[in-house]
């Protein structure tokens, strides 16, 4: 199991280019956590208590308005890795984690971090380096979303969601997981009602099917253009 944990631990971005000296702390100190579908792993507000790899399952990462509703910034799936912001400064949770069905993740004590990090000044650095690639991704994505229709905005995110999380073969991607209206909904920030007029319209012109509770999108670049089309109309 030993062996294993530093498998996953050196898969993990954050930590590419570790030496085997390094992660071998880190990986006894690790321990597998599991969560039951709808499960908190934790809160905004709370005390950061350590990193966290997806191993199975999917997590959501949100954040809740003043008047109640939720805003989902990212669906991670095995391999990703969070909650690394509120470990290195220390500071409360910004987010929320939520288990969105049965869900396994290797946690690793902010202390153990602490310790590899401090002994191993280059990967400390590559840690760095990769927060403010994250930063930068995430501010050209507020900024696009900022200047940009709903009708766009959706069509980008359904982009990338079959990028990350679809199955693609050709031009053509098939979600491999379930979203629903909800959840594109909680992405973008919207109602529900507000999703299903615009996922009706691009079903309509053919660039997003519904099977069952699926999605396939039959021509990416196309979807793509769609966004790119409408960002550059304001809608």
């Amino acid at each position: 199991m030993q062996d294993d944990k530093t498998r996953i631990i050196r898969k993990c971005h954050l930590f590419a280019g570790a030496t085997e000296e390094s992660l071998a702390p880190l990986a006894r100190a690790s321990t597998v956590r599991a969560s039951e579908p709808g499960g908190e792993i934790f809160s905004a507000g709370d005390e950061a208590d350590g990193l966290r790899v997806v191993l199975s399952g999917q997590v959501r990462i949100w954040i809740a308005g003043s008047d109640g509703r939720e805003l989902t910034l990212a669906f991670l799936e095995p391999g990703d890795p969070f909650g690394e912001i509120a470990l290195l400064d220390g500071l409360p949770r910004t987010a929320s984690a939520t288990a969105q069905e049965a869900t396994r993740c290797l946690f690793l004590p902010a202390m153990a971090v602490d310790r590899v990090l401090e002994a191993d000044p280059a990967l400390a650095r590559h840690l760095v380096l990769s927060l403010c690639e994250l930063l930068r991704r995430n501010l050209g994505t507020i900024t696009g979303f900022a200047f940009a229709g709903l009708g766009a905005r959706l069509a980008r995110t359904l982009h990338d969601l079959a990028l990350d999380h679809g199955s693609i073969e050709g031009r053509t991607a098939r979600f491999e997981r379930r979203f629903s209206q909800q959840d594109l909904a909680q992405l973008l920030g919207v109602t529900r009602e507000a999703v299903n007029k615009r996922l009706r319209a691009l079903e309509h012109d053919g660039l997003v099917i519904r099977e069952g509770v699926r999605l396939t999108i039959p021509d990416l670049p196309a979807l793509a253009a769609r966004a790119e089309a409408e960002e550059g109309l304001g809608g």
